[in-house]
């Protein structure tokens, strides 16, 4: 077992700062990425984000967050668990990130940390935010008992902690990194759990996000994305790309969401290349701009990372019905919808056997050709999914309920009604007809009908919360 704590070198930070920020890393785009990860005073369990920017990191760890709530815990009793209950579902989650990024042959673990020697100026504003975090903290115990403590207070000292976190220099950061490395995740979210004070300091998002990055590789990271010498992070908006958020919700620094990889002439474009835990869903596939595949609008567990054009967000449900892992059927569909490069739902009947190799079933020439007639009986030379379907992989009873319950969460204080970042409940309906068109006023609706296209929900704050 290989386990040690090294300086981070200069050749692995230039190669870092220069995947993520691009040639210079902007001071007050560098600001809005500075802060760690704390919950919000009206739900333990959901973080807050303070600036636009790192949803792309702080989405995905809410959503494993949800995940290993919606395991663990009903959610009648959410809003009664204790700060360590909350920063205990926190480290798991980041585990659960990291050993997706380090992949299942061979994994090694890089925990990226500070040495946390500041100057004194720097010391003296480092220990008075942590004071903050640590009052906000025993205020949430004590308002387990006494209902009457006064929330808004909370609310100013994490603006307050926000105001502190914008006086940092990106060198300062840069100066004090330093590696922990393991083969065993065990060591990792012991090594989380003994140093909470870094995930909820000012660097607690970015410690996370360089973790993954050294744990995947630069290399590695840079082979995947389409475009390696564009940054991960926008340098005028600060706004995470989509290999980012991909990296972090996947273990895949991907540039595209559909599934497995596309070909497009000599250009070849990476997808995601298996069903993930948590979900992702984006308001711009209505408009064509993008392309989620059934791994990613199928997760294993109900949550989902929602993306509109500028901000992420995370829908959930309690409905467990909502989600499966791939069936056969779901598996023929998708590998059909490969060969079917038009998306017209048929392929040419000379594809049949590529088709039916992939799907591991029987290939051989002479039951191809059987198979083929039967299938293209009218001989028009195409082969019908439907047909395909209906022969191979006959559908069963519909599961998926009609009435459920959805849950939306927004880590931005403005984005929340009272300012008050809480999940959001809702009542989901699968209508009999599909809605047609685009409902430009309600963006909510319109990416929720890229995953169920029939639906409609009623949410019980009396408006729709709002995806940025």
């Amino acid at each position: 077992m290989a386990e040690n704590v090294a300086q981070c070198d200069d050749e692995l930070l230039h190669s870092i700062k220069t995947l993520l920020w691009g040639n210079t890393v902007k001071e007050d785009v560098f600001k809005r990425w500075a802060q760690g990860f704390y919950f919000s005073p009206d739900e333990p369990t959901a973080l807050i984000q303070a600036e636009g920017g790192p949803c792309a990191v702080i989405a995905p760890v809410q959503a494993y967050i949800i995940k290993q709530l919606l395991s663990e815990t009903d959610i009648s009793t959410w809003r009664s668990i204790n700060v360590d209950k909350c920063y205990q579902l926190l480290v798991r989650a980041s585990v659960e990130i990291l050993k997706q990024a380090a992949g299942e042959k061979s994994p090694k673990f890089s925990v990226v940390y500070m040495e946390c020697k500041f100057p004194n100026e720097e010391n003296e504003e480092q220990n008075s935010w942590s004071k903050k975090v640590s009052q906000i903290e025993n205020e949430e115990e004590v308002n387990v008992e006494n209902k009457g403590i006064d929330k808004k207070r909370d609310a100013m000292l994490v603006k307050k902690m926000n105001e502190d976190c914008k006086s940092i220099h990106p060198d300062v950061f840069h100066s004090q990194l330093r590696l922990f490395t393991t083969n065993v995740s065990e060591h990792v979210e012991e090594f989380l759990s003994e140093r909470l004070e870094m995930l909820k300091d000012r660097y607690g998002v970015l410690l996370l996000l360089y973790s993954v990055i050294i744990t995947k590789g630069v290399t590695e990271i840079h082979f995947e994305m389409s475009d390696p010498l564009e940054s991960m992070i926008d340098s005028t908006y600060g706004y995470g790309s989509q290999s980012l958020i991909n990296l972090i919700l996947t273990g895949r620094a991907v540039s595209h969401v559909w599934d497995y990889d596309q070909t497009i002439g000599d250009l070849k474009l990476r997808g995601i290349d298996k069903q993930n835990s948590v979900g992702f869903l984006a308001l711009l596939e209505h408009l064509r701009y993008c392309e989620v595949g059934t791994f990613l609008k199928s997760p294993s567990h109900p949550v989902w990372v929602l993306g509109s054009e500028t901000h992420l967000s995370v829908l959930f449900s309690t409905e467990k019905r909502l989600v499966s892992p791939e069936t056969p059927a779901k598996q023929a569909k998708r590998v059909f919808r490969k060969f079917d490069h038009e998306g017209n739902n048929f392929i040419p009947a000379s594809l049949l056997q590529d088709v039916l190799a992939e799907l591991g079933l029987v290939a051989d020439a002479e039951y191809v050709d059987i198979m083929r007639k039967k299938l293209d009986s009218e001989n028009l030379g195409i082969i019908l999914r439907s047909s395909f379907m209906d022969e191979f992989f006959p559908e069963k009873s519909r599961t998926c309920p009609d009435i459920f319950p959805l849950y939306h969460y927004n880590g931005l204080h403005r984005s929340n009604s009272e300012n008050k970042v809480m999940y959001r409940k809702g009542q989901a309906v699968l209508l009999e007809c599909t809605i047609k068109g685009i409902l430009e006023s309600n963006p909510m609706l319109t990416v929720l009908q890229t995953k169920w296209p029939r639906i409609e929900v009623q949410w019980d704050i009396g408006q729709t919360p709002s995806l940025n």
